[in-house]
């Protein structure tokens, strides 16, 4: 995650907001209030209904529908555009759990805060893919640490990277651990896709 995170109050006017996205290239900005307690997040799609709204006779439009749509068009504050409660994680989250909730709930940013709520930083959709940058090396020698020292039936077992595709090869004593062997792989960090070339025990 960042820890430097460009935050806004409750009171800073649309036009800081849009000025802060702009200075510092974010969609999204947390709204803190008190010592830092999120309250809720104005991102982009908070803004766009002023500009969409600007020409048009909001009658023509499904009123309901459009309701939050239509109070956003006529707001001036970062509390009155915020989205809130909002959609945080913790830091203990793992990257697949924040991606996962980035995908649900379609955001591109997460504040990542502690139990009481204070931000803590921020995560995107660029920190999440910076994991796959990591060295083929140091992903092998997670897997062969983290993984296969803690399987004594894996003493047989080979691993290689290419590109983030791992590979386990040799001889694994109990087959029936393949499936566990491969999701395990899977939640190393940085992994791109896992080839499984395992037999069973040598001489079987």
């Amino acid at each position: 995650m960042t820890h430097t995170v460009i935050a806004v109050g409750r009171d800073a006017p649309f036009k800081e907001i849009v000025e802060l996205m702009k200075q510092w290239k974010v969609s999204a900005l947390p709204v803190l209030e008190g010592e830092g307690r999120v309250i809720g997040v104005v991102s982009e799609a908070d803004l766009l209904p002023k500009e969409e709204f600007r020409d048009d006779d909001p009658t023509r439009y499904d009123v309901l529908r459009r309701l939050s749509d239509l109070a956003k068009a006529g707001a001036v504050t970062a509390g009155e555009l915020m989205s809130s409660p909002a959609i945080t994680v913790h830091p203990d989250a793992t990257l697949a759990e924040a991606a996962r909730i980035m995908a649900h709930r379609r955001v591109k940013r997460l504040p990542v805060v502690d139990a009481i709520n204070l931000l803590q930083g921020v995560v995107s959709r660029s920190d999440l893919l910076k994991v796959f940058l990591r060295p083929d090396e140091e992903i092998a020698e997670e897997i062969r640490r983290t993984v296969l020292a803690h399987l004594t039936s894996a003493a047989g077992v080979r691993v290689s990277v290419s590109d983030g595709v791992v590979t386990l090869s040799g001889h694994l004593r109990d087959t029936a651990l393949v499936p566990v062997l491969a999701r395990a792989v899977r939640a190393v960090e940085g992994v791109v896709d896992t080839r499984m070339d395992l037999a069973g025990p040598e001489g079987t």
